[in-house]
């Protein structure tokens, strides 16, 4: 067998100890739902403390996101922020990267090699898919956060390192648990706070937002300045319910932008699936604010600049400035300009 990844072969990985770039963190920091924005002053108040933290969700919401920006508030956010994914390896190899080992502990440890748990000493460390863990790895998971030391594979020295827990699951652990695949008291350990991110079908008001931002990002990234999206595109979007949440619609905009030959994305470069899908609906409206506010962010989303949008709109661009502003539609300090 292979041996697991090294401390400094992890400091390399951008998904283990880099920080993200900055954009990847828009999608939650700067919703407008109410429930996002409840979430996210829970996740800051949890973030000040050393409490273990367990997030839940659907596949695609943006937990990875969110337990990056929990360390990133938090006192640790100046040491490491470490990941891994419990479902991509053997036991052997997961025991190994989490904990390390000793040389000869297994076939291939030809030296002794530190885990990740010693390299996020300090700083916190991100276990995805925890509900993959096998009944082994769960018992010694739940020594170290009762006791904050474990051994490394193969060795009986006690190692001590401070190291802040966030785990996740799109599994629900309370069945897991029902069905004695996950340790009861395990669950309870990580779930000391419990922060459930919701689906995007829940949030739609922040659909159109987030695809302008992911757009304007991707435009950047493929060299497509000025492309827009038309008025069916816009609405195709904001009628789909997303099953693949924040991840479906980033995927979503990037290949429309790949794809899309001409300067106006129209829904022939939306996946098949999403334009026709039967079950699509149309995004409710609660108030004559959210119709007003859903309407200037399709303009936006059609118009290459503020000045064309306004004349859309029939409005003057300071004025059009001012109701970004008042809608949370905009965070750049422009100025406006009649």
């Amino acid at each position: 067998m292979s041996k697991g990844p090294t401390v400094d072969k992890a400091r390399e990985d951008p998904n283990r100890l880099m920080s993200r770039p900055a954009d990847d963190f828009v999608p939650l920091l700067e919703s407008n739902d109410p429930v996002m924005q409840r979430l996210l002053e829970k996740a800051k108040r949890a973030a000040a403390s050393d409490a273990t933290i367990l997030l839940t969700g659907e596949s695609g919401t943006g937990k990875d996101v969110l337990a990056h920006q929990i360390h990133r508030w938090s006192p640790r956010a100046e040491c490491p922020f470490v990941t891994v994914n419990c479902s991509t390896h053997s036991e052997h190899l997961i025991e190994s990267e989490l904990f390390g080992h000793t040389r000869g502990a297994f076939d291939g440890a030809i030296k002794d090699e530190p885990g990740l748990l010693e390299a996020a000493h300090g700083g916190s460390i991100f276990l995805e898919e925890i509900a993959d863990l096998t009944a082994p790895l769960q018992t010694k998971l739940l020594h170290f956060i009762k006791e904050q030391t474990f051994e490394r594979m193969g060795s009986e020295n006690t190692i001590t390192v401070d190291t802040r827990i966030i785990a996740a699951s799109n599994h629900d652990l309370v069945s897991e648990v029902a069905a004695r695949r996950f340790r009861e008291d395990l669950y309870y350990r990580l779930g000391v706070i419990t922060l459930r991110v919701p689906a995007l079908r829940e949030r739609p008001g922040d659909v159109l937002p987030l695809t302008i931002r992911m757009l304007a990002g991707s435009t950047v990234r493929n060299h497509r300045p000025g492309l827009r999206l038309s008025s069916e595109t816009s609405s195709a979007l904001m009628r789909y319910r997303w099953p693949g949440n924040i991840r479906e619609l980033r995927n979503v905009i990037e290949r429309a932008v790949v794809l899309c030959p001409s300067e106006v994305v129209t829904p022939e470069y939306l996946p098949d699936l999403l334009y026709n899908d039967p079950c699509s609906t149309a995004a409710p409206s609660t108030s004559l604010d959210d119709i007003e506010r859903e309407h200037i962010i399709r303009v936006m989303a059609e118009s290459p600049t503020l000045e064309i949008a306004a004349n859309k709109l029939r409005i003057n661009v300071s004025t059009l400035w001012r109701r970004r502003k008042c809608y949370g539609l905009d965070s750049t300090p422009d100025v406006p300009r009649d």
